[in-house]
């Protein structure tokens, strides 16, 4: 009934356009089947084959790498107590790690101190019971921070140090009553007992070098440099400086092989690498003892029992037993030439003079090698850096002069000192009224001694000052020798290297990335593929 020309020109070019596809699509299907050929079938499915078999690599690739990497760790924590029974006192530290890193370097980390009341165990030796007693309220302590479920696997350790060393000199009797006194208190606890002994010397120095290197990550990654750049050493480990009551040690890795002097050699080998060490305890030099030298030098002077001390206060006052001077082997037995019975010590605050008095405690005269320190004992020239911890701290520490940026130049230190010393007592009391008073009084020939120790005894010129850095904590542990003791003894140290990771971060990083890039071509090529037939894309161009 109508025509085209009826119909509207838009719907008329529209319709043409639908019929001429239609006609296109039945020339691509005729063709199709006048060639043979059906819509392809089979390399689509060869296709999909490879593809789905690249994706599948990928991804378990992937998975793979992962796992590998990235395992779980169990939360299995192990823990281990160390007693350190020096000469004025006793600490308790507790330590945890995990157990599944005991092998790698920093991962110790100490969670307790318990500092015990009373004298050191050295100082019981008129009542050898109350030795042990004294450790009880320490051990409670840690008995409330190891789980308990964990106490009979937790080793305990007790390492005496110079007080003991002297009292073994002294009567070697009195100091068995001692020991055994303290591992019956040790044994009781439910703490796995490995054992309470007399360290010598030279452990306690190369303990303090394990520890301060341990946790520095020199022995195997960088640790705790992050946090103390000053301790890099370009012979990749650190110097240890260490100040008790009764002894001081030095120890370090020196440019000089063979050492010298054999006595003072250690040989180390840890995480596959060699360490020749050298290190020196200076028995009865520590800041008590060597208070103790001075003034018995001072005593041979004065006549009347009477001594202005320039290493104390002005206004301070003293009285002393002369017995109780020479009470151990470090003083040679000049008693009975004194005609007087007690010391009346009145302070001068003198830094000069008391560096002078000081000084008469070393014996410099004589070196049977290359080179000495004091009293004739073997010393290298210093090498690296050097941490200087326990009363080398403490000590630097009450008189503002540690800092983690960089050590304070010994100019600024030596005034520190000087106007410390020279203030009246009755100001510093006033200042400090929470410092016993025997050790407030004493901070100023500790200063002092320091200064000299370091300075005369050791070496340290205006130059080789500023690579010592005062430590009183590595991280969250305290510097100190009773880390490296406990390491030692568990054999959480290796003589060769840990096991790594099976790849490097960088290896990692980029076959992962690799690997996701495999994934994103195996997704793009599958849907470039399967978009549209082939047949259809060609006849409809």
């Amino acid at each position: 009934m109508f025509g085209l020309h009826n119909i509207p020109l838009a719907t008329r070019s529209t319709e043409m356009d639908i019929l001429c596809t239609q006609k296109k699509l039945i020339r691509v299907t005729e063709a199709c089947h006048s060639t043979g050929t059906k819509p392809r079938t089979s390399w689509p499915r060869k296709a999909l084959l490879i593809l789905g078999f690249l994706f599948a690599l990928a991804v378990i690739a992937l998975v793979a790498m992962a796992v590998s990497q990235n395992k779980p760790l169990p939360k299995n924590i192990k823990y281990g107590i160390v007693l350190d029974a020096g000469s004025s006192h006793t600490n308790l530290y507790v330590y945890k790690w995990p157990a599944e890193k005991e092998n790698d370097t920093g991962v110790v980390h100490q969670v307790e101190v318990c500092k015990v009341e009373g004298l050191g165990i050295s100082g019981y030796s008129q009542d050898t019971e109350k030795a042990g007693l004294s450790l009880q309220h320490c051990m409670k302590r840690a008995q409330e921070v190891v789980p308990e479920q964990q106490h009979r696997e937790t080793p305990v350790y007790l390492g005496a140090t110079a007080g003991m060393r002297l009292l073994s000199l002294q009567n070697r009797s009195i100091a068995d009553r001692v020991l055994s006194a303290v591992e019956k208190t040790l044994r009781s606890s439910p703490f796995n007992f490995q054992g309470a002994r007399v360290i010598s010397g030279q452990e306690e120095g190369a303990y303090g070098w394990i520890t301060i290197n341990y946790l520095l990550g020199n022995f195997k990654q960088p640790g705790w440099l992050n946090f103390l750049p000053h301790l890099r050493s370009s012979r990749g480990t650190s110097g240890a400086l260490d100040l008790g009551g009764a002894s001081t040690q030095i120890t370090f890795v020196p440019d000089q092989e063979p050492i010298e002097s054999q006595e003072n050699s250690l040989h180390f080998r840890l995480y596959g690498k060699n360490y020749n060490v050298y290190t020196h305890s200076f028995l009865c030099y520590g800041k008590d003892q060597a208070l103790r030298l001075k003034l018995a030098s001072d005593l041979q002077s004065t006549q009347n029992g009477s001594l202005l001390d320039p290493c104390f206060h002005p206004g301070y006052l003293r009285i002393m037993n002369i017995s109780d001077l020479y009470t151990n082997p470090c003083i040679a037995n000049g008693e009975q030439q004194l005609p007087f019975p007690q010391l009346h010590l009145q302070g001068k605050g003198d830094y000069q003079r008391c560096r002078m008095t000081i000084q008469k405690i070393f014996n410099t005269s004589h070196c049977p090698y290359s080179s000495c320190s004091f009293n004739g004992i073997f010393l290298p020239p210093l090498q690296g850096e050097f941490g200087a911890f326990s009363a080398f701290y403490f000590v630097m520490n009450f008189l503002n002069l540690t800092t983690e940026k960089s050590p304070v130049p010994l100019d600024k230190v030596t005034s520190a000192v000087e106007r410390f010393c020279s203030r009246p007592w009755h100001k510093v009391k006033a200042e400090f009224p929470n410092i016993k008073e025997k050790y407030l009084s004493e901070y100023c020939f500790s200063g002092t001694y320091i200064l000299s120790l370091l300075e005369n005894g050791y070496g340290f010129t205006v130059e080789k000052w500023q690579s010592i850095q005062f430590l009183g904590k590595i991280g969250s542990s305290d510097a100190g020798w009773t880390l490296g003791y406990m390491l030692n003894l568990t054999n959480m140290i290796p003589a060769e290297k840990p096991p790594t990771r099976p790849l490097s971060h960088a290896s990692y990083v980029g076959l992962m990335v690799f690997c996701s890039l495999v994934l994103v071509a195996v997704l793009l090529l599958s849907w470039l593929t399967f978009h549209k037939p082939k047949c259809l894309q060609k006849g409809l161009i």
